[in-house]
C-alpha cells in the first residue's frame, strides 16, 4: 500500500508553493501529514505571517480527524457550529473549518494523509493544496 513518504511531501509543498507564486498568491505556508496525523513535512515561504503554522496544521489535521476536507467542515460549522466546536475541542483545538486542508488519497481511495495550506484566501490556498496532491500523482479530497 504506499504512503506518503518525505519525497511525496516534498513535491506536495514545492508544486503547490509554485502554483500560488505563478498566480500571485500572497506567501504560502504548507504541511503535510502522513494518515496518523504526524507531520511529515512543512515549509513556510519568506513574509507570510507569523502562525501559519497552527493555521495550516489546523486545517490539515481536522480534514484527517474528521474523514473531509476542510471546504466541507466550514459547510457543517455554517449548519452545526455547535457540533464543529464540539469536534475542535475533542481533538485538541486543532480543527479549522475553512478551505485549504485536503485529504489525500492513494489509487485505491484510501486515505494516506492530509495536506494544509495557508497565506492567502481560502479559495487560493484550497486550489494550491490539490495542485500540490496531483502534482504528486495522488488526489486530493476537498469535500
Amino acid at each position: 500500500m504506499p504512503q506518503l513518504s518525505l519525497d511525496n511531501a516534498r513535491v506536495i509543498i514545492a508544486a503547490a508553493q509554485a502554483y500560488g507564486r505563478e498566480r500571485g498568491f500572497q506567501p504560502l505556508s504548507v504541511v503535510v501529514l502522513d494518515a496518523g496525523g504526524h507531520v511529515t513535512a512543512f515549509e513556510r515561504e519568506d513574509g507570510a505571517a507569523n502562525m501559519r503554522f497552527q493555521i495550516a496544521f489546523g486545517k490539515a489535521h481536522g480534514a484527517l480527524a474528521m474523514g473531509v476536507g476542510s471546504r466541507a467542515l466550514m459547510q457543517r460549522a455554517e449548519q452545526q457550529p455547535y457540533f464543529i466546536a464540539a469536534a475542535t475541542s475533542a481533538i485538541g483545538g486543532a480543527l479549522v473549518p475553512v478551505p485549504g486542508g485536503v485529504l489525500v488519497r492513494d489509487a485505491a481511495g484510501v486515505t494516506i494523509g492530509a495536506v494544509g495550506v495557508t497565506g492567502d484566501s481560502s479559495d487560493n490556498d484550497e486550489s494550491a493544496a490539490v495542485a500540490g496532491v496531483e502534482a504528486s500523482g495522488f488526489t486530493a479530497v476537498t469535500g
